[in-house]
């Protein structure tokens, strides 16, 4: 009997996927896209690594200054005990906004988008939502392992809880930025730190184990990052450094998350970490918290932020904006 029917697989034909006509003109234009054809090339070297990261946090960074302008917003460095950061102001905040502070951890497949490159999201939510937000640089590999980018963030919260009320706090991130806001509130829990008003995690890579059915049936289909093998798999054990993938500090879907604030997570049905986001909600549901996810059609991994003039990019602030003004104070 053939292997694939013993161990209850499933062989699907080869098929090409249509641009779906259910999404704006702007993210059909998104969802178009061909996949980069770097990436699955994995970094061999020290300087590899860092030449990649450098060359695309060149090329990011160089695109703010517009969309800054486009947005109403400013962007200043600053630091928080030692660790660096951003406070990213828009030029009007409303007055229900004026007493609440937003905590933003990038994301970038815990390797990418240092310094002035990984504020992109932050100022999004800064012009689209009105919030003041202090971007964090948390440090990174391959010169900082874990746990140098989670003790950054927790060192980064223990400092804005001087700043604002924690139920005046929120804290967001996509990608890697979701899964470190998780670790965060858990190392948090850990040392009896007060949680936020809120947190809201776009697509987070919550299991790094590669464990969850979309792993495989969006493989390739999503078409911003392909497949968790190759060049995200490497980037996981480098950050790891040799820890097991599922400690609760690398992957927090096996963390305890009772007492977690109201949480806003999202996906889209093309996303390859749609069962990391999915799965992440149910335990929080399960763990008695507030959880709300939201679902884009046809999009991949976080494009619902990758186009500033598109309609679905506007909506998923407004959602997150709604969610943030209803739970904190």
């Amino acid at each position: 009997m053939d292997k694939k029917q013993t161990d209850g697989a499933h062989e699907v034909p080869a098929r090409n996927l249509p641009v779906p006509d259910t999404v704006s003109p702007q993210m059909q234009a998104v969802i178009a896209r061909p996949l980069n054809p770097d990436h699955n090339v994995v970094p061999e070297t020290t300087e590899q690594w860092k030449a990649r990261v450098g060359a695309e946090a060149e090329k990011t960074a160089a695109t703010l200054p517009a969309l800054c302008k486009q947005l109403g917003v400013s962007v200043e460095p600053t630091t928080l005990n030692g660790v660096g950061a951003f406070t990213v102001t828009p030029d009007v905040i409303p007055p229900a906004n004026l007493d609440r502070l937003l905590m933003h951890l990038h994301g970038g497949t815990r390797v990418r988008y240092p310094g002035l490159s990984g504020t992109r999201e932050a100022i999004l939510m800064a012009g689209f939502a009105g919030f003041k937000v202090i971007s964090i640089d948390y440090r990174m590999p391959p010169d900082f392992l874990f746990p140098a980018a989670l003790d950054d963030a927790v060192t980064a919260y223990r400092e804005i809880l001087k700043r604002a009320a924690p139920e005046s706090i929120g804290i967001f991130g996509t990608s890697a930025g979701g899964s470190l806001t998780y670790t965060t509130l858990l190392r948090a829990k850990q040392e009896q730190l007060a949680m936020p008003g809120a947190i809201a995690t776009g697509t987070p890579t919550v299991d790094l184990s590669k464990t969850g059915d979309s792993l495989f049936t969006n493989a390739f289909v999503d078409n911003a990052i392909g497949t968790q093998d190759g060049f995200i798999r490497a980037t996981a054990l480098l950050y790891a450094d040799g820890r097991d993938l599922k400690d609760p500090m690398l992957s927090p879907i096996y963390g305890d998350v009772q007492g977690f604030p109201p949480t806003i997570l999202t996906s889209g049905t093309r996303d390859l970490y749609l069962s990391n986001t999915v799965r992440m909600h149910r335990k929080l549901r399960a763990a008695g918290v507030e959880a709300v996810l939201q679902m884009w059609e046809g999009q991949s991994h976080t494009q619902y932020m990758f186009d500033p003039s598109a309609p679905e990019t506007r909506e998923y602030h407004d959602e997150i904006q709604r969610f943030f003004d209803i739970h904190l104070k």
